[in-house]
């Protein structure tokens, strides 16, 4: 579990220019707010929906509200809310990771390092990189090897289907190369933030990006390994539910 800091309801006006919304407030007052996510939110925009907002005024601050959470409609008909705001993925994975949580399939970690530059001519930057620790019972790590973890926020779901990505992403397309190039060495590990509860399974979002989905085929069978982990939101807190399956593509 992350505890979040106390969050203010409101009703989403309009989101313009990627990076802005206003929203208003319980008692009237219309605010505009930062939006990290400069994503198209592809069935998690809603004018009219009720979102989260979090408050932190900051000389540094051009804004002091920052949108966290957005409700929709889930798989089952129910209103769930999502995590919109991509700065929060990479806390929740490590809070994750060093809660255990993830220990079956990563094994014991010893120490985690974050935004690490690897790849051609160290340009880019890995998410979270781990060491392995040894087993309970003090032997050494039965795969020695360092583990790069790529995080990816993800929103857009067709019923019980969580899909990444839901749009064009060029960046995304060289994360999955980069991660391939890093086996046999290290281990790499593409692991998508299911930023909402009511999802089950995970396929590359084939429709919006053809490319990162043939890339993403191209990475499991080279032996990249895909973790995405299921998240719930709340207005206090966000709880890790478990992985999801994995499909090789988009169904059609």
């Amino acid at each position: 579990m992350l505890a979040l800091e106390p969050l203010v309801e409101g009703v989403l006006l309009k989101r313009y220019k990627r990076f802005l919304a206003d929203v208003a407030l319980a008692d009237g007052q219309v605010v505009t707010v930062h939006c990290a996510n400069t994503g198209p939110m592809t069935g998690v925009l809603h004018p009219g929906g009720r979102v989260r907002l979090r408050h932190a005024p900051s000389p540094t601050r051009k804004l002091a509200w920052t949108w966290e959470q957005a409700e929709t409609t889930g798989a089952d008909g129910a209103p769930v809310w999502v995590g919109i705001n991509t700065a929060l993925p990479n806390r929740l994975v490590r809070a994750t990771i060093e809660a255990g949580c993830l220990e079956p399939w990563l094994g014991p970690i010893a120490a985690i390092r974050a935004e690490v530059p690897y790849g051609e001519g160290r340009r880019s930057r890995i998410d979270l990189l781990l060491s392995p620790g040894p087993d309970p019972d003090g032997a050494p790590p039965a795969d020695p090897r360092p583990i790069y973890v790529e995080v990816k926020n993800t929103t857009w779901s067709e019923g019980d289907l969580a899909l990444f990505p839901d749009t064009v992403t060029e960046r995304g397309q060289k994360h999955l190369l980069e991660l391939a190039a890093l086996l046999p060495t290290a281990r790499a590990v593409l692991l998508p933030c299911l930023s909402r509860a009511d999802v089950s399974r995970f396929a590359p979002g084939d429709t919006a990006d053809p490319r990162y989905g043939e890339l993403f085929r191209q990475a499991l069978a080279a032996g990249v390994e895909v973790l995405p982990c299921i998240f719930e939101f709340s207005g206090e807190a966000v709880h890790w539910l478990g992985l999801a399956s994995v499909l090789e593509r988009q169904p059609t």
